[in-house]
């Protein structure tokens, strides 16, 4: 489900107006590639994203997310960044801020593909020939698998 169902319960109450959610981001590497989903909702090229549960570990978010969206195993590596982003606008109107975990997530098993109807396609990339994205997913994807920066921390 694309939505977690609390969020859809906050919706009805709020409408579009801006919510506050944690999010995850996992930079899925095997070898020299990276794994990358094409969204169904504005086609953009990114890493796997997420929405964090109620009472759910970041952590744990992530793996279900990368399994959930593209049929890949992954062991979680290291959290490799926190940042909130800006005020997100999704096509259907809905308005958030996320607090965004990156986790660098290494390939455990499974043949990636789109495993439900969030994305229109998923594959690997190598890190040297990435699809054209979005800047703040190109950084992210360089803070995960920069090993000489073990933390970041963005000030205001």
């Amino acid at each position: 489900m694309p939505v977690p169902k609390y969020v859809l319960d906050l919706r009805q109450h709020i409408g579009h107006a801006p919510l506050w959610l944690p999010g995850v981001t996992a930079v899925v590497l095997r070898g020299d590639e990276v794994l990358l989903v094409q969204r169904s909702d504005n086609l953009a090229w990114t890493p796997i994203t997420g929405i964090v549960d109620p009472g759910e570990q970041p952590a744990v978010a992530v793996v279900r997310e990368v399994l959930e969206e593209t049929g890949v195993q992954v062991r979680v590596e290291r959290l490799a960044w926190v940042n909130s982003t800006p005020l997100v606008v999704h096509t259907n109107g809905d308005k958030a801020h996320y607090l965004d975990h990156l986790f660098r997530c290494s390939y455990l098993s499974g043949t990636a593909h789109v495993a439900d109807d969030e994305s229109v396609a998923v594959a690997w990339f190598p890190l040297r020939a990435l699809p054209l994205m979005a800047p703040i997913y190109e950084e992210r994807i360089r803070c995960a698998v920069d090993d000489t920066n073990r933390t970041r921390f963005q000030a205001p």
